[in-house]
């Protein structure tokens, strides 16, 4: 029985002193950005944002927020649909197949989450969430959990 605490005491140390990886997406350039605990780079690739420039002070300012935040769900998506009102109605697998959401101040909406548009990636089109291809959410959703920190840069400095 000793040696089982022992064990249990050791796995937990190990698992509250593991380094995590952080999340830096840059409305300017466009990109979101994983880095370990050493800063090397773990997963770079283009991302869509909020369609209006700012930092995001309320629902419907189509604006992705800025600051330092955390994970609050991985959800899968893939099921999820959405209606853009472009006369095509409800499509199925609107979000890609998972949706990060965070914990920002304004909204529990916002997340980083894939698109069935992948051809606007690169672009402002989004009402504040951050978009990317559903291959690198695929990627992107292994090497992060909840909790994981996401800084969302200014667009201007």
């Amino acid at each position: 029985m000793r040696k089982f605490l022992i064990l249990i005491f050791a796995i937990f140390i190990a698992s509250t002193i593991v380094a995590e990886n952080r999340i830096v997406v840059s409305k300017k350039e466009m990109t979101l950005t994983v880095y370990n605990d050493s800063d090397s780079i773990l997963l770079k690739t283009k991302i869509s944002c909020g369609k209006n420039f700012g930092n995001k002070t309320r629902r419907g300012d189509n604006k992705t927020p800025e600051g330092t935040f955390k994970i609050n769900m991985i959800q899968p998506s893939s099921q999820w649909t959405w209606d853009f009102k472009d006369g095509k109605g409800k499509i199925k697998g609107a979000y890609g197949p998972y949706f990060l959401r965070l914990k920002t101040p304004i909204t529990t909406m916002i997340g980083i989450h894939g698109t069935c548009y992948p051809e606007l990636i690169g672009t402002r089109t989004s009402s504040g969430c951050v978009r990317i291809h559903n291959d690198e959410m695929l990627k992107l959703v292994k090497l992060v959990k909840v909790g994981t920190k996401v800084t969302i840069e200014k667009d201007f400095e």
